[in-house]
C-alpha cells in the first residue's frame, strides 16, 4: 500500500473506531472522484466520519442540513443586482468547496435534491444562465436516514445514480463502542487529528489511481455483469453505462489501495454490490416479495463467470 495512503487511513480511524472497511470504501470513492451517500439510522458517525476525511485531507468543507424548507439557491448559489457594477454578481452556494457534507438528504424536498445533479455529474453549476466551475476535487458525502423514518422520502433514481457507492456504517462492535466511550468521555477526537495531504497532493493520488491498468478481459466481465443485472427476472431497470463506469473506476482504486496497477477480476467482484445495489429499479413481482437488491447483485456474482487474467 502506497505509504500515504496507510497514513491517511492511520489518521481517520483515530477518529473512526472499528470501521476500517467503511473508511476504505470511502477513500476508494475520493480517489475515483465519486460521491458517497451513506444510510443509516441516526448516531452512528455519518456526519462524523464526514468532517473527519474533510480534516484529513487537508480539504475545504462546507456542511447542509437538509430540511423541508431548504432552497436550490442554498445548494447552488444565486444572482444579485450589484449597483456599483450596474450588474448582477454571483453569490456562491454550499456546492463552492471540496467536500459537500450533505446531511440528511432525503429530507428535503425534490427540487432540492435535483439542484446537486448537474454538480455532482458536470463538477459546474449554472445560475441565470452563467456556468460557474467547481472547485477540484469536489466530492459530496451525502446521508440519509432509513426510508419510513419521519419526514424522509426516497431519493430520484437519476441523483442515485450519481453516487459511485452506497454503504451503511452499522453499530460499532462491543470493544469499539467502549473505545469510543472512553475517547469522547473528556475530548473529542476531531481536535486531535491533523492533515496528512493537502490539495495538490491529494489530486496526484487522484491521477495515480486513474493510471490503474485495466485489461479487455476486465472490461468484457464488467460488461457481462451489468448485462446480467439488466436481464434479471426480478430487476425492471438493471445498471447503465454509468454504473459501468462507476464499477471501473472504483475497482481502479481498489487496486490501488492494495498496491497494485492493474485491475484483477477479483477487485470488480468486491467493489460490485456498493457501486450496484442502490442503482438497480426492481420489478413490481420483487418488490412485492421485498426482494432486496443486495440479494439480487449477489445472484449476478454467482452466475457470471469470473475469468482469469494473468499479468
Amino acid at each position: 500500500m502506497n505509504q500515504k495512503i496507510n497514513e491517511i487511513l492511520q489518521e481517520i480511524e483515530k477518529v473512526v473506531v472499528g470501521k476500517n472497511e467503511i473508511v476504505e470504501k470511502i477513500l476508494m470513492a475520493v480517489l475515483a472522484g465519486g460521491h458517497v451517500l451513506m444510510e443509516d439510522v441516526p448516531g452512528v458517525g455519518k456526519t462524523t466520519t464526514a468532517m473527519t476525511f474533510a480534516k484529513v485531507l487537508g480539504l475545504d468543507t462546507r456542511r447542509v442540513q437538509f430540511t423541508s424548507d431548504t432552497v436550490p439557491s442554498d445548494i447552488i448559489g444565486y444572482s444579485v443586482y450589484d449597483k456599483e457594477s450596474d450588474g448582477f454578481a454571483y453569490k456562491p452556494g454550499a456546492v463552492m468547496t471540496n467536500l459537500l457534507l450533505a446531511d440528511e438528504i432525503n429530507r428535503t424536498s425534490s427540487k432540492t435534491q435535483s439542484a446537486l445533479l448537474e454538480a455532482m455529474e458536470e463538477l459546474h453549476v449554472t445560475v441565470d444562465g452563467q456556468t460557474y466551475d467547481l472547485p477540484k476535487p469536489f466530492v459530496v458525502l451525502a446521508t440519509q436516514n432509513p426510508i419510513g423514518s419521519a419526514g424522509t422520502q426516497m431519493l430520484p433514481n437519476s441523483q442515485l445514480d450519481r453516487f459511485m457507492i452506497k454503504i451503511s456504517m452499522g453499530y460499532p462492535d462491543f470493544q469499539s463502542q467502549v473505545s469510543i466511550l472512553r475517547d469522547r468521555h473528556t475530548e473529542n477526537p476531531l481536535n486531535k487529528i491533523a492533515p496528512v495531504v493537502n490539495i495538490a497532493q491529494l489530486q496526484e493520488l487522484v491521477k495515480e489511481t486513474g493510471a490503474v491498468e485495466i485489461k479487455d478481459t476486465v472490461y468484457e466481465y464488467v460488461t457481462r455483469l451489468t448485462v446480467a443485472t439488466r436481464e434479471h427476472p426480478m430487476v425492471q431497470l438493471g445498471i447503465s453505462p454509468r454504473g459501468a463506469l462507476a464499477v471501473c473506476r472504483m475497482a481502479k482504486a481498489y487496486a490501488y489501495l492494495n498496491g497494485r496497477d492493474f485491475v484483477i477480476p477479483e477487485d470488480v467482484a468486491s467493489v460490485f454490490p456498493d457501486v450496484c445495489a442502490h442503482r438497480l429499479v426492481l420489478a413490481t413481482k420483487a418488490r412485492m416479495m421485498e426482494e432486496r437488491p443486495e440479494n439480487i447483485i449477489r445472484s449476478v456474482l454467482d452466475s457470471v463467470k469470473m475469468p482469469v487474467v494473468k499479468k
